[in-house]
């Protein structure tokens, strides 16, 4: 039996980044994982990731599609050049839990992807956000497949939320594990 400390916050979002990534290194650690996938919308926990792991740690920050140039969620070409010249690999793709073409073809029914979205969010968003960018990275090939991997994720901006899993791709959700849960919010 191995007893592992979780982190449960009383609210999402950035305040409990510093808690969340100190949990993530910790783990990470103590069971040499060497890669290390965060959802980084505009950096900031991307680079603050990058400053926390050890060098030989491959930090993949995933930030949102391109299809949330409208609404001003997409990383600027600067925001991207500070994770890159940080260390950090940057990952911009299709998510791989929705906002595809099955969810122009679903109509009012629910396709797959969006239930399996929606089941994780019953967690929490960083929950969701998490496993999604894990099954991005894989689907790009940055991942050891046969290696576990630390993945942070969070609610609107930072991290509260951090999972040790073993790797999958998207055509094999199957197969993905979520080993430990080391943080989340509460709500």
């Amino acid at each position: 039996m191995t007893e592992v400390t979780v982190r449960y916050f009383d609210r999402p979002g950035g305040s409990n980044t510093e808690e969340t990534l100190g949990a993530a290194v910790e783990r990470a650690q103590m069971l040499g994982i060497r890669q290390v996938v965060v959802a980084t919308s505009h950096g900031d926990t991307g680079l603050r990731a990058r400053a926390l792991f050890p060098p030989e740690v491959l930090v993949v920050g995933v930030t949102i599609s391109a299809a949330f140039s409208e609404e001003g969620w997409v990383m600027t070409a600067d925001e991207r050049r500070r994770l890159t010249d940080a260390g950090v690999t940057v990952l911009t793709g299709m998510h791989a839990l929705g906002d595809d073409v099955s969810e122009a073809m679903s109509g009012s029914g629910w396709s797959p992807s969006r239930v399996a979205r929606e089941t994780l969010y019953r967690f929490s968003q960083g929950m969701k956000v998490a496993i999604e960018v894990t099954l991005m990275a894989a689907e790009a090939g940055l991942l050891d497949m046969d290696s576990d991997v630390i993945a942070i994720a969070g609610t609107d901006s930072g991290a509260d939320t951090a999972l040790v899993l073993k790797p999958a791709y998207a055509r094999a959700f199957d197969r993905l594990k979520v080993r430990e849960i080391l943080a989340m919010p509460r709500c």
